[in-house]
């Protein structure tokens, strides 16, 4: 399917404020980004780098004002996200060098304290994508989803004490107990197509048959439409914007993604 996203921010500033955006999606395995737009209001400066995991992340010195940033992308999905029901589980020797780091602990994984209750949800279930399955259908029929509740991001201990949290929180709790079974698993921010309310969304990855397949804990069904902006450990390493100084918010903030029809080229 072909997708075109779009993500409108705008943010009133008292002094110059650097700010550090990951607002563009890259082509990789699952996403191809066939066309984008990108712009920043007042034309001031712009640099980009490529972070530890690979993401593009676009930095800026913004003046006292009005920012506004407005992205657009078609970007090209399969109708449906991959399955593989018994993949197996990768033992670490033979894990890429890249995906060690996520088997650690990390700001809002605490994979120390879940190793007993990780291998309960399990129990039973062939090593590797059948114990993430669980994992996964645990988190969605147990910790009640809230969209609009949260605020900064906590950490799977806290979610899993207070029994509910917005998408990033659920997130963290499946990947700490993923990981506290030795299965590599890791967060995504970005857009989920048909998604209620719009707005930008993160879900889990884990790392089984030697590649990375998706899950959503939030989602009934998990099925196609899912772009990523992206990864990260946890919600630390995955924010599409961090602003240094004093604290501001986005005084308005958009999120749009449709269905191009599939005889339609990219920018029509």
């Amino acid at each position: 399917m072909w997708l075109q996203t779009k993500c409108d921010l705008t943010f009133d500033l008292a002094v110059p404020t650097p700010f550090v955006f990951m607002l563009r999606p890259r082509s990789g395995a699952q996403q191809w980004v066939a066309g984008e737009k990108y712009m920043v209001r007042p034309n001031i400066a712009v640099s980009e780098f490529t972070d530890n995991y690979g993401n593009l992340c676009q930095r800026l010195l913004a003046p006292p004002g009005t920012l506004s940033v407005c992205t657009r992308a078609e970007v090209l999905l399969a109708d449906r996200v991959d399955r593989a029901l018994d993949a197996p589980f990768v033992e670490i020797q033979n894990l890429p060098d890249a995906v060690l780091c996520y088997l650690l602990p990390s700001r809002y994984c605490e994979v120390e304290h879940f190793g007993w209750m990780a291998s309960d949800i399990a129990a039973g279930r062939l090593l590797g994508y059948n114990q993430v399955a669980a994992i996964e259908n645990y988190v969605r029929t147990t910790i009640r989803y809230e969209s609009h509740l949260g605020d900064s991001p906590v950490s799977a201990v806290e979610v899993n004490a207070r029994q509910w949290g917005v998408c990033r929180d659920l997130a963290h709790l499946a990947i700490a107990l993923c990981r506290s079974l030795t299965i590599p698993a890791r967060m995504v921010v970005g857009y989920l197509y048909g998604l209620e309310p719009m707005e930008l969304h993160a879900w889990f990855e884990a790392y089984v048959g030697g590649r990375w397949y998706t899950f959503d804990a939030t989602q009934a069904e998990v099925t196609g439409g899912y772009v990523a902006l992206g990864y990260g450990r946890d919600a630390a390493d995955v924010a599409v914007y961090n602003q240094f100084g004093p604290p501001v918010y986005p005084t308005t903030q958009s999120v749009q993604v449709r269905r191009l029809p599939d005889e339609q080229p990219p920018g029509q």
